[in-house]
């Protein structure tokens, strides 16, 4: 196996034990990088110098006898919506291409902490609300599956990096299912955190996001290995007193006796694909394997969730966003925005005050539901992975939401929630999702890691 195709937990432990040096390593992945992503337009600023250099200060590290750091010599990329010192956050718009961080995120700084060389940074659609990648400052990011394939958005670069083999490890993040949409549709795969898990501030930014948008919106990572998915995580959950949400919980909780996992199939009238039921049922199947307890059974509607995020926080985003993609945004995304506001009931300022407040009933029910089942399997996408420019028309744009209402219910709730590949749906990749009680991400990770060991990872049959 070539070097740019490993796990990060292989690449770090074979650094410690000199298998390989880091400056291998990152030969290799810029080699891998340097060749397919031409193609592919995933990472759309790579520091390939920059990168050798401190591979090379790893391996002084490693012939000093210095111990190793958990992310020393690990090739990463990081998205351009969040804050790199020096390096210019625009979040897709040519507008904002001047935006230059004046210090790290918490999650770059955490990374950085690790030891991770961040060897390019991975492409965003414009204002990082869309289900596909494409903007004019950088273009369009492809899926290493499909020419015609959207690689997911927001975080597609990452997605497509991801599936590509250029680095084990791409950060991103999720409002509405921007790390999910993307590992579904290139077969990796991620955790979208729960609220208060991993901390979010960008020094660049001129005021604070919406109320909803910091309860709904985390940072994390997408890998093709959900050992790396964990390692990525408990390293950007690292503590900043930047963000007030924040909360010191251990990442590994205590051992629960209840195995339990509830099981729903429900479509809430979504013609749901057929191959996608039938991964389902072979992933709960592997859970029973593995000694979960999986139980069909009802579960809270996530309709509520659903449709509060398209009526109560459309308004903040229509509030927030929309006066920048009108004055700086390409006409497609205004187009697409207008799509959004066309597809939800809108509520008025005092209808988002009241929605706010009503969203702790909403949170409450899952809650108590999670005290008796600590997990969840649901589908994600209920149809098989679109084209990249099917959101360009009204019906394109409603049937990608409609099928999605357990990925942004979920953000609505602020609750963890994994995904990991079931295989291929009309030969696209295809995934299904793990909920999780709140602050118990490693349960989610354990159950997928659990489907992994079944499945094999998917990525690897690209090679």
């Amino acid at each position: 196996m070539a070097l740019w195709q490993k796990s990060a937990i292989e690449l770090a432990s074979g650094l410690r034990s000199k298998e390989f040096t880091a400056v291998e390593v990152m030969t290799s992945t810029l080699a891998r990088v340097a060749d397919v992503n031409p193609g592919l337009n995933a990472l759309v600023e790579t520091f390939p110098e920059q990168a050798l250099a401190q591979a090379a200060a790893v391996d002084q590290k490693v012939a000093s006898g210095t111990d190793l750091k958990a992310l020393d010599g690990i090739p990463t990329s990081v998205k351009v919506n969040v804050d790199v010192e020096g390096m210019s956050n625009n979040n897709g718009l040519p507008a904002l291409s001047d935006n230059i961080a004046p210090g790290d995120s918490p999650v770059v700084a955490n990374l950085k902490k690790a030891g991770a060389i961040i060897i390019g940074r991975s492409n965003t659609p414009e204002l990082s609300m869309r289900g596909t990648t494409d903007n004019p400052l950088y273009g369009l990011t492809k899926s290493p599956w499909d020419d015609r394939a959207s690689p997911g958005g927001s975080s597609g670069g990452a997605g497509s990096a991801c599936a590509a083999g250029l680095g084990p490890i791409h950060h991103g993040n999720d409002i509405a299912g921007s790390l999910r949409f993307p590992a579904s549709a290139c077969g990796c795969a991620t955790i979208k955190s729960g609220l208060g898990r991993v901390p979010a501030f960008n020094p660049s930014a001129k005021a604070e996001r919406g109320l909803l948008s910091q309860l709904m919106s985390v940072q994390g990572a997408i890998c093709r290995e959900v050992k790396d998915v964990r390692l990525a995580t408990e390293i950007m959950a690292g503590a900043d007193p930047r963000d007030p949400w924040w909360m010191p919980v251990p990442f590994h909780g205590p051992t629960l006796d209840n195995r339990k996992i509830a099981f729903t199939k429900e479509s809430h009238g979504y013609p749901i694909h057929p191959d996608i039921l039938s991964g389902l049922d072979n992933a709960a199947d592997m859970l029973r394997d593995a000694g979960y307890d999986v139980v069909e059974t009802d579960v809270p509607s996530v309709l509520p969730a659903a449709k509060a995020w398209f009526s109560v926080a459309i308004r903040e985003v229509k509030d927030g966003l929309d006066p920048i993609a009108q004055q700086f945004g390409s006409e497609t995304i205004q187009r697409i925005f207008n799509y959004y506001y066309e597809i939800s009931e809108m509520v008025d300022h005092e209808g988002y005050m009241l929605g706010v407040g009503e969203r702790t009933g909403i949170v409450r029910e899952w809650n108590v539901f999670l005290d008796e089942y600590p997990l969840i399997l649901t589908p994600f996408l209920m149809r098989p992975t679109y084209d990249y420019d099917y959101d360009e028309t009204f019906e394109g744009a409603k049937d990608i939401f409609d099928s999605a209402i357990y990925s942004y219910g979920i953000n609505y709730m602020g609750l963890p929630a994994g995904s990991v590949p079931i295989g291929l749906v009309e030969n696209r990749p295809a995934g299904l999702q793990i909920v999780g009680r709140r602050f118990r991400e490693d349960l989610v990770l354990d159950a997928l890691e659990a489907i992994e060991t079944r499945t094999g990872v998917l990525t690897h049959t690209r090679w």
